[in-house]
């Protein structure tokens, strides 16, 4: 990890580095990236920056487009997957200012720095860690087309059950929908390829806890990573998801996380474990308390199922996302919380017993959010239920220790759930959003230029004809 210029550039002698890669996000959580060659890396650079225009990023409009990236020393990594031997860096945005250049609040990073700033400021934690749990299959191709006169997708999967009728190599170890959890060799045919994802982020400085198939037959992977700071952990979302794809795609494949790619089988979710400590003491953890989590925790859990539905906005916001919250598969679609319980929007673990490791988990997010974003904003929410000391239990929200789907439709009724669109959700961030302007960790102009953007993809994305409405419709 490099600690200096020196370093890095010591680094970029030893492995014949010829190119620098700075990978900027833009405000949908997509990494764009700008090159220079490698002996421009110098002190001014550090100092100064690399200029951009970040007028195309998608950002609310600001005084001045111009703007500075800024490497982060610690994150250089020998990207790979370049064939000219490249160095690849995040950094943080500055606009250019004089006499000092100032953060870009809106830029993703800077919004989760300043969320961390504020918790401290709070007095509640000095730190948050942070567990996600990356989902996403792997397909051998996908074809889609949204023409006008012709729409349509198409997916292949060699490990898929359909795959005995139309793959001339077909060995005939395929896997039925939804039978694919923890499925062994020969069934599991992205065994190496996971490996070698995971031997992957290892080198990106991504500390992988393990990998699986997942519960989706046509190739749904898991791979779940090692409790960390969040701050780290937003950077490594980015990577992790960059190191995924094109690992896929180095082995003839196509990976991808979208929440909801295949009708009938489980859907791509993003659990985010999260815990606090102060002075290097847990926050969550009460021997006493109910699951050993301490007032702080529950009043934590009480500031996210309070702002559930309007932080979906920032956690799941795409329209795909929707798709996969509903009844019935192990995504929540139920506002409560419980032990071991995946109907659940929060589930406590029971296997995480420990001080040091008592911690609650998010089941709702999907990694189309914006990671940053996401993250800050959970931590946000949670801030304001610790500010205003919401028990979750005195608001109705469980603990649910049963089964949410199987309840009476009676009881059902009773339970509030997640929004059910995009539409839905944008409409809840609209009315409830001070939570997360507290201490101008969002700017005001960033919220309603994200509403604005995600409302017109949903608009847009309504107005398409879907090819289930010609089979339902067609002939009427």
């Amino acid at each position: 990890m490099a600690k200096s210029l020196k370093d890095i550039q010591k680094l970029i002698k030893d492995e014949g580095i010829r190119m620098v890669d700075f990978k900027l996000t833009d405000i949908d959580g997509r990494w764009r990236h700008l090159s220079i060659p490698a002996q421009r890396l110098n002190e001014g650079t550090m100092e100064h920056g690399i200029g951009f225009d970040g007028s195309n990023y998608g950002y609310a409009p600001v005084e001045n487009s111009d703007m500075v990236f800024i490497p982060v020393l610690d994150s250089a990594v020998v990207d790979r997957y370049s064939e000219v031997p490249t160095l690849s860096m995040i950094g943080d945005v500055r606009i250019i200012d004089l006499p000092n250049n100032r953060p870009f609040d809106q830029y993703p990073r800077n919004v989760a720095i300043r969320a961390l700033e504020y918790m401290e400021e709070q007095g509640v934690a000095d730190k948050m860690v942070i567990g996600p749990e990356y989902e996403f299959y792997i397909f051998d191709s996908v074809k889609y087309n949204t023409d006008y006169y012709n729409m349509y997708t198409e997916i292949f999967t060699a490990q898929a059950g359909y795959a005995s009728g139309y793959d001339d190599n077909n060995n005939g170890y395929q896997v039925a929908p939804g039978a694919g959890y923890h499925n062994s060799l020969p069934t599991d045919i992205r065994n190496d390829m996971r490996s070698r994802m995971c031997l992957a982020m290892d080198e990106w400085g991504i500390a992988v806890k393990y990998h699986h198939p997942e519960v989706g037959g046509s190739g749904q992977m898991e791979i779940e990573v090692e409790l960390g700071d969040m701050l780290k952990l937003a950077d490594d979302t980015m990577s992790a998801k960059y190191v995924i794809k094109n690992e896929a795609v180095k082995g003839g494949c196509t990976a991808t996380f979208m929440p909801k790619p295949l009708a009938g089988e489980a859907g791509n979710g993003m659990h985010v474990h999260m815990l606090l400590f102060k002075k290097g003491k847990p926050v969550f953890y009460d021997e006493k308390g109910y699951a050993q989590l301490s007032k702080e925790a529950h009043w934590f859990m009480g500031g996210l199922l309070t702002h559930a539905r309007s932080l979906c906005a920032i956690t799941n916001p795409s329209t795909n996302s929707y798709k996969r919250l509903v009844p019935g598969f192990e995504a929540p679609v139920t506002i409560g919380y419980a032990m071991s319980n995946r109907s659940a929007v929060i589930r406590i673990p029971a296997y995480a017993k420990t001080p040091e490791t008592k911690r609650f988990e998010l089941r709702n997010p999907d990694a189309t959010c914006n990671p940053y974003y996401a993250y800050a904003a959970i931590l946000m929410a949670g801030l304001d239920g610790i500010k205003n000391k919401t028990d979750p239990h005195a608001n109705g929200w469980g603990p649910y220790d049963c089964n949410l789907y199987e309840l009476p439709e009676e009881e059902k009724a009773k339970l509030s759930g997640l929004p059910a669109s995009l539409d839905e959700a944008l409409d809840a961030l609209k009315e409830d959003h001070d939570y997360l302007t507290a201490g101008g960790v969002f700017p005001e102009r960033l919220l309603d230029q994200l509403i604005g953007r995600y409302r017109k993809a949903s608009s847009r994305i309504s107005r398409l004809p879907h090819p289930a409405e010609f089979a339902e419709y067609y002939d009427l």
